[in-house]
């Protein structure tokens, strides 16, 4: 059940869970993960590249072409979130 106060369940009064270090985790977090789904859809854009030389008919080219624009769209807003992390981490 939920407590009896009139807070919200879910809403934090934890001095460590809204400490700096906490959200700047989170957001190194969220960088983490773009940063590994780039490097996953570049790779596998490349090897579905590879099997599509081999059957030029096939959509496997194209597939792979969006698999590597969207692993680099990926990197690329990791790379804009690290400097942003990193800007208000000075500040």
């Amino acid at each position: 059940m939920y407590p009896m106060s009139h807070e919200h369940p879910n809403s934090s009064s934890d001095p460590v869970k809204d400490s700096p270090e906490a959200t700047e985790s989170a957001k190194s977090g969220s960088v983490m993960v773009a940063r590994v789904v780039g490097i996953l859809c570049v790779a596998g854009g490349f090897m579905l590249g590879i099997q599509g030389l081999d059957r030029p008919d096939s959509p496997l080219l194209s597939t792979a072409l969006g698999l590597i624009v969207a692993g680099l769209v990926a990197q690329v807003y990791a790379l804009i979130r690290s400097w942003y992390v990193h800007a208000h981490r000075n500040t």
